[in-house]
């Protein structure tokens, strides 16, 4: 799922409603947009959906379109955390479907003995997984640690617990100055610890009273909190009912919903898919549509080229080719008769190699005239 801006108040458009803008655009009205693509990255379908449409909801109508569509195919549905709820987890369920799928961190809670244990295997340098059979067998859960994403979550706590530790200490030291109103300092611990969620937890604060009615603010680091937050640094898990995989190619095909991800990167930036000019909703369809279209011939070249063994990304072989010119020398003779030879430039050799890479071949010079 991604959004899309528009410019204007689209007040012809009931789906431009204002919701959870990803383009960090919450003043402007929006469309939500989901895109489904096949494991190598090329484009199957897409729904347009209302501004204000939440992930999770989304899900039914996705996956409905493209059984009706395709039919009920033996492929594997495979979502982020942010697509699932028990509701869509059910659908897939009752339906026979198999699926791949994000989980929320807070289950991470209930494995901290596997996430201890040695016996991981390594994916490639940084990534390891380990499968944990669910009970009953029929779900897998994967439990995957990045050494890149440790460091990352890593200099975030640090960052947010220094600075709850500092306005902490600042807001103790200020109660022991002057009166202050306990109901008003509980508030401000409140907005604290909200704007700095992910180091909230490791504090236990606590705001007293005194005799004379003055605020008195006490605080501590929780050790417990804290050790379990550098154990889960790095850590994610998946589940899935593709049992008969192992937990290196479940990650593997999980982790192509970057493909999805670079879509939309691709939508709004080369194919000018952000933001949306159009205002009146059949023209706004028609403008994502086009985009799309422009997305499936985009992944087509890309793969024409991997088989030229080019790489599988064209933006480099277009930038090369569009240097060669095409030119009209126009000719008027003496009865009136313009003469018009359209002539090609002659390719350098770098562009010689890879039109004979890709099989193309440069038009010959087109003479025609014109009364």
């Amino acid at each position: 799922m991604t959004s899309t801006y528009f410019e204007g108040i689209a007040a012809a458009n009931p789906q431009a409603q204002r919701g959870y803008s990803r383009d960090h655009r919450p003043d402007c009205k929006q469309v939500n947009i989901a895109l489904v693509v096949s494991r190598s990255g090329l484009p199957l379908g897409y729904e347009v959906f209302a501004g204000n449409r939440s992930d999770v909801t989304t899900v039914k109508e996705i996956v409905e379109a493209m059984e009706s569509k395709y039919g009920h195919a033996n492929r594997i549905w495979v979502m982020d955390r942010g697509m699932v709820s028990a509701g869509n987890l059910e659908f897939l369920q009752q339906g026979g479907r198999r699926y791949i799928l994000g989980t929320p961190k807070s289950m991470l809670r209930s494995f901290e003995q596997q996430l201890l244990a040695s016996n991981w295997r390594e994916v490639h340098p940084g990534l390891e997984v380990k499968l944990c059979p669910a009970p009953g067998g029929e779900e897998v859960f994967i439990l995957c640690r990045s050494a890149q994403r440790q460091l990352k979550e890593q200099a975030m706590h640090q960052r947010f617990e220094q600075r709850i530790e500092e306005k902490l200490e600042a807001m103790a030291e200020g109660c022991g100055k002057r009166k202050r109103d306990p109901l008003k300092v509980a508030q401000q611990v409140g907005r604290l610890l909200g704007k700095n969620s992910r180091a909230a937890g490791l504090f236990q604060v606590e705001v007293e009273t005194d005799t004379r009615g003055w605020a008195h603010l006490r605080w501590s680091k929780l050790d417990e909190r804290r050790n379990w937050m550098k154990l889960s640094e790095g850590c994610y898990m998946l589940r899935s009912n593709v049992t008969d995989w192992s937990g290196e190619d479940l990650w593997h095909a999980y982790i192509q919903l970057t493909e999805a991800e670079e879509a939309f990167r691709l939508h709004k930036s080369d194919l000018v898919m952000r933001p949306i000019w159009h205002q009146k909703e059949h023209r706004v369809q028609a403008h994502i549509l086009v985009c799309f279209l422009a997305y499936v011939l985009w992944k087509t070249l890309g793969q024409w080229c991997q088989r030229a063994g080019l790489g599988d990304e064209p933006r480099k072989i277009f930038a090369e080719l569009q240097q060669i010119s095409l030119v009209d020398v126009v000719l008027p003779t003496r009865t009136g008769v313009s003469i018009r030879k359209r002539c090609v430039s002659r390719p350098t050799g770098h562009q010689a190699i890879l039109l004979q890479r890709l099989g193309l071949q440069i038009p010959a010079p087109i003479e025609f005239a014109e009364l």
